[in-house]
């Protein structure tokens, strides 16, 4: 009889465990922090020293693409002292402890939720430098997907109709309200978004699915592709004044995938023909087979004297959100 009361006394204890982790997860408070912010907490010593360079140097490195240097994360550092509360609720965190045993780990809606966070001990500083060195790309990664998915949920609360563009190029995508169609045909739409300075702008049109084929030439046919459209669609302010790409500097090129398809990543700067215009820009060629086309998916911003990181991180959200017929 003891043994047998034992045992329900353990069942009801372990019911009891799953119960409470549930619960937990369940009066989690909302997470917070400005998208692509970055907390990380660590001794002022070691923030200071080599450990810190080396978590500035990933995390704060320069945004490829843009006209001017700013950093992939904006980066706020606090010690462990001070990481209670209200500080506990960044949405994204990596916690760096010397003293401790060697140790890489994730932790996911762990003070609040949604949360990405990563705890990193050693007992040196050269063992911390090797985790974070070792790791820093798979976290990046992380917290870009985090980032990106944060973006999409903002975004989602107000949504623009993309009905005209499905039935025009056969997808959908997930854009604020306050976008609004330039222009439309049946092979190309512009998409434009006034901000206080400029306005951002998405374009998204066909190409041969034979497009691009070419390693050698693949760039030179992307900086074609791009003149060409800005010529023929994106006028400028004055007479023969069109978007091009900008001539000084040749763009990033990179492998990458839009909604499980593959696609060519294109990051650099525009400018305008004939007159002094300029910004950013991000164009994914995307591999289309069952349409037996390549999809051009672009986003760029013209916003002069400001920082335009968070404005392309917009237009990253809305193409990676796109979903094909």
């Amino acid at each position: 009889m003891k043994k047998v009361l034992f045992l329900s006394l353990i069942m009801a204890t372990l019911l009891s465990c799953e119960d409470t982790k549930e619960e937990k997860q369940a009066m989690l408070p909302a997470s917070s922090g400005n998208i692509n912010n970055l907390q990380v907490v660590i001794e002022d010593e070691l923030w200071e020293g080599e450990v810190g360079e080396t978590i500035r140097k990933n995390f704060a490195a320069t945004v490829l693409g843009l006209p001017q240097e700013e950093p992939l994360f904006s980066i706020n550092q606090l010690p462990p002292s001070s990481f209670d509360g209200f500080t506990q609720k960044n949405r994204m965190f990596i916690y760096v402890k010397k003293g401790e045993e060697k140790q890489y780990r994730k932790a996911e809606n762990f003070y609040a939720k949604p949360q990405n966070g990563i705890f990193i001990s050693a007992n040196s500083n050269q063992e911390l430098i090797n985790l974070i060195e070792e790791n820093a790309d798979e976290m990046i990664q992380s917290f870009q997907k985090t980032e990106i998915k944060e973006k999409q949920r903002r975004m989602s609360l107000s949504l623009f109709d993309p009905k005209p563009v499905k039935d025009s190029l056969g997808v959908s995508f997930i854009a604020p309200s306050v976008y609004r169609i330039g222009k439309l045909t049946h092979n190309f739409a512009w998409l434009r978004k006034d901000i206080r300075s400029g306005d951002l702008n998405i374009l998204i049109y066909e190409m041969p699915i034979n497009s691009f084929q070419n390693d050698s030439t693949r760039i030179s046919d992307i900086i074609k592709m791009r003149d060409s459209i800005g010529k023929t669609h994106i006028p400028g302010p004055v007479d023969d004044s069109y978007m091009i790409t900008e001539k000084a500097y040749s763009p990033y090129l990179f492998e990458s995938e839009v909604n499980g398809k593959f696609a060519y990543q294109t990051k650099g700067t525009w400018e305008v023909h004939n007159f002094f215009m300029a910004g950013p820009f991000v164009n994914y060629i995307i591999r289309d087979e069952k349409n037996n086309r390549n999809l051009v998916v672009e986003g760029f911003t013209f916003a002069p004297s400001i920082n335009k990181r968070d404005y392309q991180f917009e237009l990253e959200a809305i193409i990676q959100s796109l979903k094909f017929k």
